[in-house]
C-alpha cells in the first residue's frame, strides 16, 4: 500500500532557493532585501497523478465541505496545503463568472473573447482571493500565540476592503493607510463600514506603502501587501479557475491590468504549477497593460527589461494602479519572461472609451479593465492577437466600485477628455406625445429603426 502524499510549502528565496522559511515565521524578505515566493513540495504532488487532481478541482466547487466549496481552498494542497481548516476564513470567494463577451469581441474582430469576472467577489476584487489565505495564516498564527495585535496594508482601494472585511470575520485589527483624496468613495467606505482603522494620508500610494513597511518593521503589525507573498497564493488560483473553466484547456491570450504587478506573477505561478503537474501542456501568452500615467513597467519593456526605473505614478482614472514603483516587479518581469509576455500601455481617453464600448455591450468595466481592454485593442491592430485566439481579460475589481467616472463621462464631465459616445439622460416633461416622438427618433437614430 502506497504512503498517503504529505503535502507541503514553505517560504523561499526567488534569488536563493536554498534560503527558506516556515509560513508561520514573520518575513516578508530575503537576507538580501529581495522578494520571497511560497514554494511547494512539487514531488509530493507529483505523486497524485493529473487526472486525479482535475477530478477533485470539478468536484469541491461550491459544495458544503468546508472549505473547499471556496474557490480559492478547492485547491487548498497547492495553496497552504497544512492550514488548520479551523484557521480558515473564508467567505467562499472565487467561483467567479467567465464571462463570454460575444457581442464587443465581434466589434474588435474576435471571435473568442472572455472577461475574468474577479470583481464578482464579497468586496468586489480580486484582492479577496489573496486577502483569504493571508488573513487565514494570521489566524493560525495567532492561534498558536504569535503576538500579532493587528494586520496592516497600503492601498489604493481594493486592497484595503479586502483587507478590512477578512480581517474583521477573523476578529484580527485591521489598519489601512490610503492616499487623501485619491481613491473612490465606494472604496474608502468599505474599510471604514468594516471596522478597520483608517488613515488618510497626505501622499501617494507608494508614500502609504513606505509608512505600513516601517509599522510593520518596528511594531510588529503583520503586513498584507503583495509583498507578502502569501497574497499570491491565493491569487494564483485565478488561472487555475480559468483552465478549470475552460475544461483544462488553455488560451491563447491573458491580458492582465497592471499596477503593484502581484497580479501576473500570481497568474503566471498558477500555469506554472497546471503545467508542472501535467494538467495542462502549454503556456499562453500574457500581455500586461498599465495605464500610461503609472507606466514603470511598460518604460521597461521598451529597453527588454534591461533598464528598470521607478517613475512618480501620476493622476490616472485607473486609480488601484497609480503605483510607480510597483513591489513585485522582479516576479512580473520573471513571469513575462517565462510567458512570452508583452507590456501595452492606455492613455486616459484610451481607457474611458474602451469601458464605455464593452459597456455598451452588457458589460460595467472598472477603469482598471479599461485599460486591459484598451491594450487589448492595440495588439488587435497590430495583428498580434489573431481573430481566432481565445483571449482572457483579467477584470480586476467591480464597475459599481467606480461610478463616479462614468457618471461624469456621460455628463461629459471629465477632466481634459472629450466623451465619444456619451449617453447621459434625456430630460422631457411627462407628456406623452413628446415622450413618444423623441423616443421614435433614439431608436431610429442609435438601433437603425
Amino acid at each position: 500500500m502506497s504512503e498517503k502524499p504529505h503535502y507541503r510549502a514553505w517560504f523561499e528565496s526567488i534569488r536563493n532557493p536554498s534560503e527558506r522559511y516556515p509560513l508561520d515565521e514573520i518575513v516578508y524578505t530575503d537576507q538580501s532585501g529581495g522578494l520571497l515566493q511560497v514554494a511547494h513540495d512539487l514531488d509530493e504532488l507529483k505523486k497524485t497523478p493529473a487526472e486525479e487532481w482535475k477530478t477533485l478541482f470539478e468536484k469541491r466547487p461550491h459544495g458544503d465541505d468546508w472549505p473547499y466549496g471556496s474557490g480559492v481552498w478547492g485547491f487548498k494542497e497547492w495553496v497552504l496545503p497544512e492550514l488548520d481548516n479551523d484557521n480558515v476564513v473564508s467567505m467562499y470567494e472565487g467561483h467567479t463568472n467567465l464571462f463570454w463577451a460575444e457581442r464587443y469581441g465581434r466589434q474588435l474582430g474576435l471571435e473568442d473573447l472572455w472577461l475574468k469576472l474577479c470583481g464578482n467577489s464579497h468586496t468586489g476584487s480580486f484582492k479577496d482571493l489573496g486577502m483569504t489565505v493571508l488573513v487565514s495564516m494570521v489566524k493560525e498564527m495567532r492561534a498558536k500565540g504569535r503576538p500579532i495585535p493587528a494586520v496592516a496594508c497600503a492601498s489604493t482601494g481594493d486592497t484595503s476592503a479586502a483587507l478590512s472585511a477578512y480581517a474583521a470575520a477573523a476578529g484580527v485589527p485591521a489598519i489601512v493607510f490610503l492616499p487623501r483624496g485619491k481613491i473612490s468613495i465606494a472604496q474608502l467606505i468599505q474599510p471604514v463600514a468594516n471596522g478597520a482603522i483608517v488613515f488618510a494620508l497626505d501622499t501617494d500610494f507608494d508614500g502609504c506603502m513606505e509608512i505600513v513597511k516601517q509599522v510593520s518593521q518596528n511594531d510588529g503589525v503583520y503586513l498584507a501587501n503583495s509583498m507578502n507573498s502569501l497574497r499570491v497564493e491565493g491569487q494564483k488560483t485565478v488561472a487555475l479557475e480559468i483552465v478549470r473553466q475552460f475544461d483544462w484547456e488553455v488560451p491563447d491570450w491573458l491580458i492582465i491590468p497592471g499596477g503593484n504587478l502581484g497580479n501576473v506573477s500570481a497568474l503566471g505561478k498558477g500555469l506554472d504549477m497546471l503545467l508542472e503537474l501535467g494538467l495542462i501542456s502549454r503556456r499562453p501568452r500574457i500581455c500586461v497593460a498599465q495605464a500610461e500615467a503609472a507606466n514603470p513597467l511598460y518604460l521597461a519593456y521598451q529597453k527588454d527589461f534591461e533598464v528598470y526605473e521607478p517613475v512618480a505614478a501620476r493622476k490616472t482614472l485607473a486609480s488601484a494602479i497609480q503605483i510607480g514603483n510597483p513591489v513585485s516587479i522582479e516576479k512580473a518581469i520573471a513571469a513575462l519572461r517565462r510567458y512570452d509576455g508583452v507590456v501595452e500601455q492606455a492613455t486616459e481617453a484610451e481607457l474611458v472609451e474602451a469601458c464605455a464600448e464593452a459597456d455598451r455591450t452588457g458589460l460595467f468595466n472598472c477603469p482598471h479593465t479599461g485599460v486591459a481592454l484598451a491594450a487589448l485593442k492595440k495588439l488587435v491592430a497590430r495583428g498580434l492577437i489573431q481573430g481566432d485566439d481565445r483571449v482572457v481579460v483579467i477584470s480586476t475589481a467591480h464597475g459599481l466600485k467606480f461610478v463616479d467616472f462614468k457618471v461624469d463621462y456621460h455628463r461629459m464631465q471629465l477632466e481634459d477628455i472629450v466623451p465619444e459616445s456619451p449617453n447621459p439622460p434625456i430630460e422631457l416633461p411627462a407628456d406623452y406625445e413628446t415622450v413618444r416622438s423623441r423616443m421614435l427618433g433614439e431608436i431610429d437614430r442609435r438601433f437603425g429603426g
